[in-house]
């Protein structure tokens, strides 16, 4: 899965139309350049390529003042809600999510309904502690401890990832299920004093 993808439908989506310098000044306010592949290029990007695809549309609203092509606003399309919801659903649940897909998609949580966030944070967990004991059964090779070599430094490090990842992801459940932040469908506006332009 692509983070930038995510990350540019979340954020076009959230201003119900926007140009590319609204959605990168967003990214960059949020740090998305620092952990994940959302420089100006891949943005810019993305943001064509999602509009190629169907799942934004593209409208030319201003000529250039400066005589380069003229201004474009992208609009998320019915397919485009329907992929970044499925991209946001599939993130917050799987346990072998790259860091910035992770990142990106506890970003837009607040998109989905708090019950709905719970449950697929719950499979996480669930998926995690799958795939420690699977890992787990092949950390005691014939041979006993040390039969491996170093290579049981993989396995201890695949393992102690999982079991930190679990414990991250029940606490942020715990936080979730006490009242933390503002979810689809409570009223409020979650994103307030967190875009470019209330900086």
């Amino acid at each position: 899965m692509s983070a930038i993808r995510l990350l540019v439908l979340g954020a076009v989506r959230l201003h119900g139309r926007a140009h590319g310098y609204q959605v990168r000044a967003d990214l960059e306010h949020w740090g998305a350049h620092e952990w994940s592949t959302a420089k100006p290029g891949s943005i810019y990007h993305a943001l064509k390529q999602s509009a190629r695809q169907g799942l934004l549309v593209a409208h030319e609203v201003a000529p250039s003042t400066a005589g380069g092509p003229p201004r474009t606003e992208y609009e998320i399309t019915e397919r485009g809600e329907e992929e970044y919801l499925s991209l946001l659903r599939a993130a917050l649940s799987a346990h072998d999510e790259r860091f910035d897909v992770l990142s990106a998609a506890l970003g837009f949580m607040v998109d989905l309904p708090r019950a709905e966030v719970l449950e697929l944070l719950r499979r996480r967990v669930g998926a995690l502690e799958s795939w420690r004991e699977h890992v787990a059964e092949h950390r005691a090779p014939a041979g006993g401890p040390g039969a491996t070599g170093h290579i049981e430094e993989i396995m201890d490090l695949w393992t102690h990832t999982a079991e930190s990842n679990a414990v991250w992801t029940r606490a942020l459940i715990g936080r979730i299920e006490g009242g933390a932040h503002t979810f689809a469908g409570e009223g409020g506006a979650p994103f307030d004093g967190l875009l470019a332009e209330d900086a």
